[in-house]
């Protein structure tokens, strides 16, 4: 072999060789050869599922429409008792606040997402005043409209008190499976499991 034939092999061995250190140099600075499909799809699931559950806000998932004839009577010493009698119509709702999740409260398995979700709340009570009227009242004379106002008010805790106490929060847990939990399941195209956050409890003193 002559000599022009040896340089030039020298010459091409010396560029495979140097590409090769480059290329291998490069891929350490962006981290692929150290980087994992699934990681990299993990983190893509975990930043597309909290933002598409971030920008539904408080999710409505359960309305409780009341129908209620309230009797509200102020105890007097000396005078008969004013009375004012309502029948009254409301609605509470119960809901999740979705934008209290972070990306913590998301984890992902290779075909399973779990989310955490926050402890469901009743966001909304009130009574509907179009759907409402005084039915009558007793003993009021100038002091008629503040007996209803404080009629109206106690009303309104009542529709509070009564959701609750009808399940209205475990309504809205359930609700989500039903509603929040396949709207998930084709953002992420994996199988979803609902879980709640754990709440601290203190103890009671003895």
């Amino acid at each position: 072999m002559s000599a022009v034939l040896r340089l030039l092999l020298r010459l091409f061995l010396f560029a495979i060789f140097t590409v090769g250190i480059i290329s291998v140099w490069e891929g350490m600075k962006t981290g692929k050869w150290f980087s994992l499909g699934a990681a990299g799809e993990t983190e893509t699931t975990h930043a597309m599922v909290l933002e598409e559950v971030q920008a539904m806000g408080k999710l409505e998932l359960v309305r409780y429409n009341f129908k209620d004839i309230v009797e509200h009577e102020q105890k007097l010493q000396w005078f008969p008792n004013p009375k004012a009698i309502l029948i009254v119509q409301g609605e509470a709702i119960g809901c999740i606040d979705l934008t209290k999740i972070t990306t913590s409260d998301i984890t992902s398995a290779s075909d399973t997402v779990v989310v955490h979700l926050p402890e469901p709340e009743l966001c909304n009570y009130k009574i509907d005043h179009t759907k409402s009227k005084v039915y009558n009242t007793e003993y009021a004379f100038t002091e008629e409209a503040k007996l209803v106002q404080e009629a109206y008010q106690q009303a309104e805790k009542q529709i509070q008190k009564s959701a609750l106490d009808l399940g209205i929060l475990e309504q809205t847990k359930q609700n989500a499976n039903l509603i929040l939990k396949p709207v998930l399941e084709r953002i992420s195209g994996k199988k979803v499991v609902l879980r709640y956050r754990l709440k601290a409890t203190i103890p009671n003193p003895r």
